[in-house]
């Protein structure tokens, strides 16, 4: 089968960014083992013996005289306690603590950060792409939603709302924020992290505070998407009807080359919701940590892709991180390897990136209840 230049130029693109990748494995594992051999270092007394990093604390005044004396450097000395951080040779370390005027030695031990990396985020190897250095910069995600509420775990880029009764985009409910931080809770020491933490996240609040909205809102919200320059865009709600209106706002930004992804329903049983039934529209539906399909996860031809949806941890209103299920939890988890798939290959159209996402899919089962299988980042992203 014969294929078109963007098409050419496009998988060329995957595999040229390949081969940069594998260069880079080669140059990183040359460096490391440079950094290897150069990082032991030999004391000044010429014994060759290797040091570490210690805190020494003095009884009284600091004595740098003995660190030196004992073959140590002097990293830094604390200002408000009679501390040093140093770099020493482990037996000379030893031998300092016998030492009156000094109160203690200790190895300047690693921590780490409390963040969380909720179990759909690792199941779907979104952290391996983070490792690369790819975490969606550059890319605009419109959540259509409740809103998304103020959350230290999140940087909101804008937005605005479409419920009349609630002017503000803030999150009144907890179900946008939480679908917000799957897609892009930021990485930093706390809480949890997103499939795309450095993406530009915005706001469209299409739903109430109980979770409530209308054809008109989200039609309003998909029109906002397209005036606004979004790249992708998260439909995590439904229903069992769907509409001229709706149909032909998803066409268009569909057409103008938005990504459209929604949940695919939460009944069980055969009928995909709309708008994520619409041709215009990617439709998602959810897997456990088993990688089985979810018991409430509706099912039909136009199922796409699959994602984690079962006890999601995320992001919700008042600062807090809860747990949820729904094919609204799994629709995030798309969006979010999409904006990293954007990013990496900043050229790609909309149905190139949707193409690539089921390409890479991990098979699960027959179609109809897991379309192309589960949405794989490092496959999709690579």
């Amino acid at each position: 089968m014969s294929l078109s230049i963007i098409e050419i130029i496009f998988q060329g693109g995957f595999i040229l960014n390949r081969y940069s990748k594998l260069l880079g494995v080669i140059i990183g594992f040359i460096l490391a083992f440079t950094y290897v051999f150069s990082n032991a270092s030999v004391s000044a007394n010429g014994q060759g013996a290797e040091r570490f990093d210690y805190l020494i604390g003095f009884n009284n005044d600091v004595n740098e005289n003995v660190v030196k004396q004992a073959g140590g450097e002097v990293l830094h000395e604390y200002k408000y306690m009679p501390v040093l951080h140093v770099k020493i040779p482990e037996k000379a370390a030893k031998a300092l603590e016998k030492n009156p005027n000094i109160d203690y030695v200790e190895k300047d031990e690693e921590v780490t950060t409390s963040q969380t990396v909720p179990w759909g985020i690792d199941h779907i190897n979104a952290p391996t792409v983070h490792s690369w250095g790819n975490k969606g910069t550059g890319v605009k995600v419109a959540v259509l939603d409740t809103g998304i509420a103020t959350h230290e775990d999140l940087r909101i880029s804008g937005g605005v709302s479409y419920i009349s009764s609630e002017p503000s985009y803030q999150d009144y409910n907890g179900h946008g924020t939480h679908v917000a931080g799957t897609v892009a809770a930021l990485d930093n020491s706390y809480g949890v992290i997103g499939v795309a933490p450095s993406i530009d996240l915005y706001a469209v609040k299409v739903l109430d505070r109980n979770g409530g909205g209308s054809h008109s809102s989200i039609a309003k919200g998909i029109e906002w998407s397209v005036t606004n320059n979004m790249d992708i865009v998260n439909m995590s709600l439904g229903g069992p009807t769907g509409s001229s209106t709706l149909s032909q706002a998803a066409n268009y930004a569909n057409n103008q080359g938005l990504l459209l992804i929604a949940a695919a329903g939460n009944t069980g049983t055969a009928g995909i919701s709309y708008p994520a039934r619409y041709s215009s529209v990617m439709a998602v539906g959810a897997v456990d940590s088993n990688n089985n399909r979810a018991s409430f996860s509706t099912y039909g031809n136009e199922l796409e892709i699959m994602a984690p949806g079962v006890s999601v941890l995320s992001t919700y209103t008042s600062n807090r991180y809860v747990e949820l299920n729904g094919t609204s939890m799994a629709s995030p988890h798309v969006a979010g390897v999409a904006a990293l798939v954007k990013s990496e290959y900043p050229w790609a159209s909309n149905a190139q990136i949707r193409q690539r996402l089921t390409d890479t899919a991990t098979s699960l089962g027959h179609s109809y209840y897991y379309g192309s299988g589960l949405v794989n980042a490092s496959h999709a992203a690579y």
